[in-house]
């Protein structure tokens, strides 16, 4: 079978040869022994398999990720060498970028040309942002007044120092992406992590294990345990050694994530799901927005914490534009990612699949209608790009997360609607307007409450800009300088002289 596919010889090699997790230095099996294997969402296949974690292994990852932070060269290095170090990872990555995008599109669908020029270049520059800040982490100081000791002298300032271990725990929608926003602050501030990849997709984790000890990291600093979520995942939010959790994946995990970090008053953050509306005014390139719109939701099959899942147009214009999105999606071309000319892939996984069906002929029942799209095929975990209007905005297709290339659509009449659409749902993670009218923009931001609003764009990313979300999306951000605040703690110091 692996013969037969279009990829890179290195690409195959990694998939040839066994895979075990890496704790510490050493790459080790399961302590129980037990693997679980992983898919082709594309086709169906079995591609391979990994070590299923339990609880004994990631005890043994977490120590060896305490001991590199507290008792190892890392712990001694300066802010200098941690920044080159990061330089040398994006630059490793940089030279394996074509493999690390056609491991993300074999084990989770995405097409590899598009995850080589996102995915796999976001990370790339993310770690060079971050390997910035290493050099810049500041306190600073003041002049205290305490009035029990008037005649007494006093030097105060605050240092800000690396958290300490933390647990890292990512979806299967962006793999190494989404490690590498965890990664990147970690190793930037001085932490050491253990990272626990989502069970569907391992294989960027491992892959990006492998060039952290190429670039020259010390044992511990980065560790990787594959396993489930019941197993692995519990143990990890668990564990009485992890200073720090953080998570992206879905609200309801994230809540059991979070109540588990209480019992330890363990540091977390959570970038959390999101039903993201987009806002077409009427003044707007139509053209341009439909276009939008339709990247919006269908980007990576829409399985995107942030996608365009609800579009609201103003009512003149409501037809022309659903007509155009209906027109793109059903030009769009689905298959498997390793083909260039493909424009959709599958979704991740068979269960996946059954649960965006669910929610497409649940609008049937109700009454909706399905614009274009509405149908799964097979083999592989194919859903086409789906369009549903005559929806209202109480309904379950328009409250809840799908995740899946699936868009509900309404229309509004005047701005105060739109505002207070696009502000009636438990999430708020992100929201475009597509507008030329900068007025009309600028009063329309401060009332969305999202995290990110973009203007003529959706889901842009840029490493300096903070991302997470309002409400159900989530507690504290990705990226930009908030998370080095995530990573570190604060220390005040005052010295009597």
């Amino acid at each position: 079978m692996l013969a037969d596919l279009p990829i890179l010889p290195q690409t195959r090699a990694f998939l040839s040869r066994k895979r075990q997790m890496l704790i510490g230095e050493q790459w080790q099996d399961a302590a129980s022994g037990n693997t679980m294997s992983f898919r082709n969402p594309a086709t169906g296949e079995v591609l391979g398999d990994v070590p299923s974690a339990g609880a004994e292994d990631v005890d043994r990852a977490v120590q060896a990720a305490r001991q590199a932070f507290d008792d190892s060269p890392w712990s001694r290095l300066r802010p200098r060498e941690r920044q080159n170090l990061l330089w040398k990872l994006a630059d490793l990555m940089e030279r394996d970028a074509q493999e690390l995008a056609e491991l993300e599109c074999l084990n989770n669908g995405k097409s590899a040309a598009v995850a080589q020029v996102m995915d796999v270049q976001l990370a790339i520059d993310f770690f060079r942002y971050m390997a910035g800040w290493a050099t810049k982490i500041e306190g600073c100081t003041v002049s205290p007044s305490l009035p029990l000791m008037p005649d007494e002298q006093f030097h105060g300032f605050i240092r800000r120092e690396a958290v300490g271990v933390v647990g890292a725990i990512v979806a299967w929608n962006f793999p190494l992406l989404l490690a590498c926003w965890k990664l990147g602050p970690a190793l930037a501030t001085g932490c050491t992590v253990v990272l626990k990849p989502a069970d569907e997709t391992p294989l960027t984790a491992l892959k990006l294990a492998e060039l952290v000890l190429e670039a020259g990291y010390p044992a511990g600093v980065f560790n990787v345990i594959t396993g489930t979520g019941l197993n692995a995942g519990v143990a990890l939010t668990r564990h009485p050694g992890v200073d720090k959790l953080t998570f992206t994946g879905s609200t309801e995990v994230g809540k059991q994530i979070g109540k588990a970090a209480m019992d330890n008053m363990t540091r977390v953050t959570l970038e959390l799901g999101g039903k993201s509306p987009t806002l077409v005014l009427a003044d707007a390139d139509l053209q341009q927005a439909a276009a939008g719109a339709a990247n919006a939701i269908f980007f990576n099959q829409g399985q995107v914490c942030c996608a365009g899942s609800r579009l609201y147009v103003q009512r003149k214009h409501f037809d022309n534009v659903i007509a155009d999105i209906a027109g793109i999606a059903n030009g769009m071309k689905l298959g498997n990612g390793l083909d260039p000319s493909v424009a959709m892939g599958p979704l991740i996984s068979a269960r996946q699949q059954e649960r965006v069906s669910g929610y497409i002929e649940l609008g049937r029942e109700l009454g909706a209608t399905i614009a274009c799209g509405g149908e799964s095929f097979g083999p592989g975990y194919f859903v086409k790009p789906t369009v549903i209007v005559d929806v209202d905005q109480k309904h379950r297709l328009v409250q809840e997360e799908i995740f899946g290339p699936v868009l509900v659509a309404m229309p509004f009449d005047d701005l105060d609607e739109a505002v207070r659409l696009a502000n009636d749902n438990p999430y708020g993670l992100g929201a475009s307007i597509w507008s030329n009218d900068l007025g009309a923009v600028h009063k329309m931001i401060p009332r969305i409450k999202s995290g990110s609003v973009w203007v003529n764009c959706h889901s842009a990313l840029d490493p300096a800009l903070p991302f997470g979300g309002y409400k159900l999306s989530g507690v504290g951000r990705e990226m930009g300088a908030a998370a080095i605040e995530h990573y570190t703690e604060l220390k005040s110091v005052l010295i009597r002289l």
